[in-house]
Order: structure tokens, then sequence, then C-alpha cells
């Protein structure tokens, strides 16, 4: 019997009350998607969860069996209540305490004699967890089984990706093509509907927007093959000449 191809997907929590509150706006999302499509990774979901520990380990319990990958974003600092590393641990029974590797990297990147309690905490993980390296401050996140934790700091976080990539096995990179167009949904609904009944394993998404005063509409064109892609884009080109809709750009 010939086995079908697994495909490989993943989902990321977001933890922190800063987010939720609205104080902080994420952009981590957008980040790690981009990363994992160059990898052939599909981001399938996305929760945002409070610093509450039973919030968290309810939704690690309930997403890592589900997804291929799960990355948590926050969580991980120096304060009372960075809880992250903590609850991870709970949420599979592992031993919470000083990480030997982390413990000697921090210690070596502050020196014994600035490395305070708090930065002593940042050391502080699973002890079976293996580590992710950050190469802008010092403080590693850490991986357990198919979780991977990293800090909230976009610029840290977005640093420390690369580190993971001979951990993460992902497959066909998953190419995107948008076309722009000076139109609003409602008048290419229809016609788009049936390019994406035709196009039954293409991703296709229409995204409004609204530029120099002016409306218009991205239509978004995914899938691991670029032929199909192409077909599929020429299709909508053509509906939107036939309808005299401004095509504004393809990218």
């Amino acid at each position: 019997m010939k086995k079908t191809k697994q495909k490989v997907n993943a989902a990321i929590i977001i933890i922190g009350n800063e987010i939720l509150s609205g104080r902080t706006q994420d952009v981590n999302v957008a980040t790690i998607s981009n990363w994992l499509n160059q990898l052939g990774v599909s981001l399938k979901e996305v929760r945002i969860v409070p610093d509450i520990e039973k919030v968290i380990i309810k939704t690690v319990k309930e997403m890592y069996k589900k997804f291929t990958y799960i990355f948590t974003t926050g969580g991980i600092g120096p304060t009372h209540d960075d809880i992250t590393s903590k609850t991870i641990s709970k949420a599979f029974n592992m031993s919470y305490g000083y990480h030997d590797e982390a413990y000697k990297l921090l210690e070596k990147y502050y020196s014994k004699k600035n490395f305070t309690s708090g930065r002593k905490k940042m050391a502080m993980m699973p002890r079976q967890a293996g580590l992710i390296l950050n190469p802008s401050s010092g403080a590693p996140g850490f991986f357990v089984k198919n979780v991977y934790c990293l800090p909230g700091v976009p610029s840290i976080l977005k640093s420390m990706l690369g580190g993971l990539e001979n951990k993460i096995k992902g497959g066909k990179k998953i190419l995107t093509k948008t076309i722009s167009a000076r139109t609003v949904e409602s008048e290419i609904a229809k016609s788009l509907t049936k390019v994406q009944n035709k196009f039954t394993d293409i991703d296709i998404g229409s995204y409004p927007f609204f530029k120099q005063g002016r409306i218009g509409v991205s239509i978004v064109v995914r899938s691991t093959k670029k032929k199909k892609i192409d077909d599929c884009c020429k299709e909508i080109v053509s509906f939107l000449k036939k309808k005299e809709i401004n095509i504004l750009g393809k990218k």
C-alpha cells in the first residue's frame, strides 16, 4: 500500500496579558508564519492566552498532539509574570530548575558579578529541554517534544529562528502570489468562487484594503506548486479583465 505523505503543520500560542489588554501589538505571528512558509510548514492555528498557569497547560496539552509543531511566544523572561518555563514543565511532568547548559551560557554572558537572581531565573526551565540559542541577548529559548518556546520581543525572536531550521522538518516550500485590483469583494465574489471550485487544492484568499483614499482587494494564491499557482492566477486575471477591473499589480 502506498503511504500518503503527512502534511506538516504548526500552531502558535501567544502568551501574555499585554497582548490581550491591547498594550502590546503582536507582530511575531507574521514573522513565524513567513519563516514556516519557507520551510514548507503550514501554520494552521494561533491562540492568545493570558499569563495563567492552568490556561497555558490546558492549551499546550490540547494542541501539541494536534499539530506537528507548536511555537509559544512570551513569558520566558526574568520577571514574576514570566511563567511559561515553569508551566511547560508542569504540562509535561518534567523537572523544573536550573538548566545546566543554560546556566553556564548566561553566567558567561553576564559574568559572575552581574549574574543577578533575575537573570538566573532565565536559566530555569525543564531540565530535560533542548536549548534554542539566542544571538541577540544571550538568554536562550528551549524546546521539549514538539513545543518550541521563544521570547516575546520581536527582534530577539526573529534572530533565534535561524537556529531552529535544522530542527524543523517541513515539506515543499509554500509559494505565494498576490494580485491587487481596484474593486470590492462583492464585485468579484462569484467569479472568485468559480476559480476556487476549479482549483480545489489551491488556497485563495481575498483581502480588502484602503489606500490613497480608494478601496481595493488583494487576491492571494498559495500552493506548493508553481504551475498551479500560475494557472490559477491566469484565470483570475482573465475574469478581472472581462469585468474591466483595473489590476494594480502582481507579485
